[in-house]
């Protein structure tokens, strides 16, 4: 009895350490206004689960923040947070929701995070009886999205959860591409949109221009922005009211079947996988046999809570609440993004939005060490259990050796992928140049994927009879004195123009049709570059259209060297080839013999430069005598050239490799 009495202590007191009790004490500042949970307090479980079924759907409010990068979004979020007390006013480091080191260097979300906050509200005006209004605690669930549009299906997922968006511009740069973007998601799954007027305390802040440019793109009334600068905290106390008395409850019915819409997920080396969850209808509870809409597979839920803002067990989860499950699963794969969970044995109708990850940027990994291909295998399996949106296959190159084909959802997606792999796993690795899935018809009828441009054919049995190639549609926003330029940039890249008009005297919004392929390498960086920086880019998947496509090879003294197979448009397949072989010639080293490095398109050979052997001096021992005997060392040695280059090997150094791709 004893020992069951000091282990039943013990885990109260942790537990209680762990996660801070449930008991609601004002929180000081902007007029207590406030509620938090304190972490000196200890309550039990029961206190917990009790507290929780206090909010029902018409007291709680599930919103996001939606913006363009850098106009403040997760900065807004720490504010909100120490607002409602969640966290201590400077505890802890700054941008709270964004925990990988990635995203901090860069200053981007990855990672979609979601924090539940508890805020005493005020409501103006008199009650039924002519008293004033009592003030009412509301739960307030921010679920945190990604801004750039390689995680566009990860946001649309969050937005599927929400009622409402905060819809943040910076008041000094204005409306963005991103902003565009995110404000059409938000507006399509018919959220309500509030519009935050961001960073008012920069001296080149502009509001008035800024409230303009949101009537003109958007048809937002401008009297309805509220004017912040989170910095500062300038403004931020009408931002709370603001979400509770415009955002509507969630529709959700507690006596329905259990519905829970999968929002996220990541794995935990001692929990296994941690699912982010927004509970559409009805109650789930510790304890209760779950399914999901999208396998088929049933797991028993063995903790659940709420992010407050770290892991917060309560045991049940209510109608319209989001919170996190632990269900024993193995793999993130397990867990998709969009998927409907239910109480097995129970059938219902899988909500909207259950959709898989599109690969649309394809790139061979390869170990810069040969040696090394087990560690980078291992590291690779480790951070896909944390992004299941990652496809990875084996493959093998005749250049690098063995490595892996990977299928990413764009180039920001593999870049962070990439870094990952090195700052969190010590992984040095080789990437050959990124391509994208085209599709090829041969005479027969039979179509094919063509995801790695070395599995195709040069000279196929069956004739091409039609290529596509996937495109998408790219949202452009410059200063006006830079349009020129855009346009034959656009245009030199195969774009047709679809849109065009002015924000305001000095910003122009654009809107392309661009092929991916195009826009793969280094289009961001020459759109930077020609605009001085002031020019904003986001794109959107669009269909796949017909292409005149070609593939190309790279030859060295006859022999293909497949990690450098291409396909490209056959307009621009001379050009290319050409800078390749150019390049190529500067990185390979000399050898004893003369080196051939060509372009070319099946049988066809459109470039071509030559690396001159290195030659030994045979003649430094010759002081004189006749002629006959230079001209037979000289013949001796053109012979011994001719033998080596019939049976010796080019070897590509691995670093110029690198070199050669971070160059293409």
């Amino acid at each position: 009895m004893g020992n069951r009495l000091l282990y039943h202590l013990l885990t109260r007191s942790l537990t209680s350490r762990n996660r801070g009790s449930f008991v609601l004490t004002p929180a000081l500042g902007n007029g207590g206004c406030s509620y938090s949970f304190c972490s000196h307090a200890r309550t039990s479980k029961v206190d917990v689960v009790a507290e929780l079924e206090d909010f029902p759907p018409d007291r709680i409010r599930n919103f996001s923040i939606i913006a363009h990068v850098d106009h403040g979004k997760s900065t807004l979020a720490d504010r909100l947070l120490e607002l409602t007390g969640t966290i201590k006013k400077g505890h802890g480091q700054p941008q709270y929701l964004d925990k990988l080191q990635v995203e901090r260097e860069r200053g981007i979300t990855v990672k979609a995070q979601t924090a539940t906050m508890f805020h005493r509200h005020y409501r103006p005006g008199l009650d039924k009886a002519g008293n004033a209004c009592e003030p009412q605690i509301f739960l307030l669930n921010l679920i945190d999205t990604p801004g750039h549009v390689d995680f566009s299906y990860e946001v649309s997922r969050s937005l599927a959860a929400c009622q409402g968006a905060l819809l943040v511009v910076d008041a000094a740069q204005g409306v963005q591409a991103q902003t565009v973007a995110n404000f059409y998601l938000a507006f399509e799954s018919g959220l309500t949109i509030i519009p935050v007027i961001n960073k008012i305390d920069q001296p080149t802040a502009n509001p008035d221009q800024v409230k303009a440019q949101l009537k003109s793109m958007f048809d937002l009334d401008p009297s309805d922005a509220l004017l912040t600068s989170a910095k500062t905290g300038q403004g931020l106390e009408h931002v709370l009211p603001a979400i509770i008395e415009r955002i509507t409850p969630p529709s959700g019915k507690s006596s329905s079947p259990l519905r829970m819409l999968l929002l996220d997920s990541y794995y935990d080396e001692y929990k296994g996988v941690i699912c982010h969850v927004a509970v559409v209808d009805g109650v789930v509870r510790k304890g209760d046999k779950i399914s999901s809409a999208a396998t088929g597979h049933s797991y028993e839920i063995l903790d659940i809570g709420i992010m407050h803002p770290e892991l917060t067990p309560t045991g049940v989860l209510l109608t319209g609440q989001v919170g996190y499950i632990v269900s024993g699963m193995r793999s993130t794969k397990d867990a998709r993004v969009g998927d409907t969970l239910h109480h097995t044995r129970s059938t219902v109708q899988a909500l909207p939005g259950f959709k898989p990850a599109k690969h649309m940027v394809f790139s061979g990994l390869y170990p810069a060490d040969g040696s090394d291909f087990e560690a980078l295998n291992h590291a690779i399996e480790r951070l896909t259990c944390n992004d299941a949106s990652v496809s990875v296959s084996k493959e093998s190159s005749t250049a690098l050796g063995l490595g892996f084909r990977c299928g990413f959802l764009g180039l920001l997606h593999m870049d962070v992928f990439h870094q990952r792999l090195e700052q969190e796993h010590g992984a040095h690795i080789i990437s050959t140049i990124p391509t994208v899935p085209y599709i090829f018809e041969y005479a027969d009828g039979s179509k094919v994927e063509v995801q790695n441009p070395a599995s195709l054919p040069s000279n196929p049995k069956q004739r091409v009879t039609a290529c596509w190639e996937p495109t998408v549609i790219a949202t452009i926003i410059i200063p006006s004195e830079y349009v020129g330029s855009i346009i034959t940039l656009c245009s030199e890249r195969r774009g047709q123009q679809l849109e065009y008009l002015f924000i305001d005297s000095q910003r122009v919004f654009m809107k392309y049709r661009l092929p991916l392929r195009e826009i793969v390498v280094d289009f961001y960086n020459e759109l930077k570059s020609l605009t001085s920086g002031y020019a904003s880019f986001d794109y959107e998947d669009a269909d796949y259209q017909q292409s005149d496509l070609v593939k190309l090879d790279i030859l060295l003294n006859g022999q293909p060297v497949d990690a450098m197979a291409t396909i490209v448009h056959s307009l621009k397949a001379q050009r290319v080839g050409r800078e390749l072989v150019e390049k190529l010639k500067k990185f390979i080293d000399r050898q004893m013999f003369e080196i051939v490095i060509q372009a070319a398109i099946g049988s066809k050979i459109i470039a071509r430069e030559t690396l001159s052997a290195m030659r030994k001096n045979v003649l430094a021992k010759c002081y004189g005598g006749d002629v006959t005997r230079k001209k037979k060392l000289l013949e001796k040695q053109k012979e011994g050239k001719k033998r080596m280059k019939r049976v010796g090997s080019v070897d590509i150094p691995q670093e110029a490799f690198h070199e050669l791709l971070k160059v293409s």
